[in-house]
């Protein structure tokens, strides 16, 4: 699984470097294969943090359906984006928020707050009588989702028109031609620190996967446990949305898909997540050039969306609630 893997993601970021509108091609200037190369390195981050995003919140919440954008930390994370945007644009005039808006981590400690203020109040408000239940789980993490949406929407509609339409833009997914090499090592970094850290923890997030007695008397601290889950997902969560906007169903289709050829254990579904989501946004991007249109680039989330869909549909047609994680 792991090979198979590796090997979409490297033909999914060849293909990147040589599509264009008419076809397949080497890129003929530097400054092309600058950009080219940067687009497929930001995919590759994007993909790979919300792939594993996904396996940690899954873990945390013991729940098939949890993920990034469908449970708050997304939408939360872009609206407090969209929030400092706005004050940025404020404070510096218009066109602050085009430069603000994805183009590098100078917004990262307010994506971390949003997303792990979205992710511990949809956590606390889906207890009942001290244990996490899955369908209001879901249902209170998509309520939460659309309001913060919303109110992203707001706060972008307050900006000048300029950046106003950027900023709306940039809520629906997308990579940027400017990203930084600084925002790209500071992603890289977040996003294999975690990934250590997941490996790491591979062993315990098996046994937590039981139910709390067995896995308290395993030897398993589950406390410090949710609290690595949860940190880790609101960093990996808050990377990838400065780098590209929340982006939806990443998070959940990268590990189920690898969950489905490979198997539960959770060292190789973290790397397999981070694989197979990284492949997946690198293909979306893909698309994206293939496809031009004469309004601009199409949105990488509108492609996901598409492809993210019908799985997420499928797996409730599942009753994955019913069967418990």
């Amino acid at each position: 699984m792991l090979v198979l893997a590796a090997a979409l993601l490297g033909g999914a970021v060849l293909l990147r470097l040589t599509i264009d509108p008419e076809g397949l091609s080497w890129p003929d200037s530097a400054d092309l294969w600058g950009l080219r190369l940067t687009r497929a390195a930001a995919g590759v981050i994007v993909g790979g943090t919300l792939g594993l995003a996904g396996v940690l919140l899954q873990s945390l919440l013991r729940n098939p359906l949890a993920s990034p954008d469908l449970i708050g930390p997304a939408s939360g994370a872009a609206l407090a984006v969209t929030i400092a945007t706005y004050l940025h644009s404020l404070s510096r005039g218009a066109g602050a928020a085009v430069e603000t808006a994805g183009a590098g981590m100078a917004t990262g400690p307010a994506a971390l707050v949003g997303a792990t203020g979205a992710l511990a109040l949809v956590y606390t408000l889906s207890q009942r009588r001290g244990f996490v239940d899955p369908v209001s789980l879901v249902l209170i993490g998509v309520i939460i989702s659309i309001t913060c949406g919303a109110a992203a929407t707001l706060f972008a509609s307050l900006m000048p028109p300029t950046d106003s339409q950027s900023s709306l833009r940039w809520s629906l997914g997308m990579l940027s031609d400017e990203t930084t090499p600084g925002a790209l090592m500071t992603g890289g970094a977040i996003l294999l620190v975690s990934l250590a850290g997941a490996v790491w923890l591979g062993p315990a997030m098996d046994v937590a996967a039981l139910s709390e007695d067995e896995a308290r008397a395993s030897g398993v601290n589950l406390s410090w446990l949710r609290i690595a889950l949860f940190a880790g997902a609101g960093v990996l969560t808050a990377a990838a949305v400065v780098l590209a906007g929340p982006i939806g169903f990443v998070g959940l289709v990268a590990p189920h898909a690898v969950r489905l050829v490979a198997g539960p254990v959770h060292r190789t579904l973290a790397v397999g997540a981070v694989l197979a989501g990284a492949a997946l946004v690198v293909f979306a991007d893909v698309g994206v050039r293939a496809v031009p249109l004469e309004t601009g680039r199409l949105p990488i989330g509108v492609i996901t969306a598409l492809v993210g869909g019908p799985i997420f549909i499928a797996l409730l047609r599942t009753d994955p609630l019913r069967r418990g994680y």
